[in-house]
């Protein structure tokens, strides 16, 4: 379960951003998880449960963004929307496509106490 090792990241991100402004807890946490990064959302939130245990994050408030995905055909130049890595393009069937967006995963904003 990778989903485990993000949280674990996402927590040392949080206890290292929390040392550094000599605060003592994460009050508020703003996820960006994209739709095609490959994160398994019920078992993030299961991770999210177990990881953030013990840590600066076990009373922060947590807010998830979860960018759609979206390409761009490579033959006929439309955009779409794409919900898997391997959908073709609905106009021309291609799939030689570009991914624009959703597979970002990161910490967008942290608010510590």
């Amino acid at each position: 379960m990778h989903e485990l090792s993000i949280v674990m990241s996402i927590v040392d991100i949080a206890t290292k951003q929390t040392q550094q402004a000599n605060a003592l807890e994460v009050e508020e946490i703003e996820l960006v998880i994209g739709e095609l990064s490959g994160v398994e959302m019920s078992s993030f939130d299961f991770a999210w449960t177990q990881g953030i245990r013990d840590s600066v994050l076990k009373n922060a408030r947590r807010e998830i963004i979860r960018p759609e995905g979206k390409a761009k055909c490579i033959d006929c130049d439309a955009e779409f929307t794409i919900h898997q890595f391997f959908d073709p393009c609905p106009y021309c069937n291609s799939h030689f496509v570009s991914i624009l967006q959703g597979k970002e995963m990161r910490v967008k904003s942290l608010v510590v106490k």
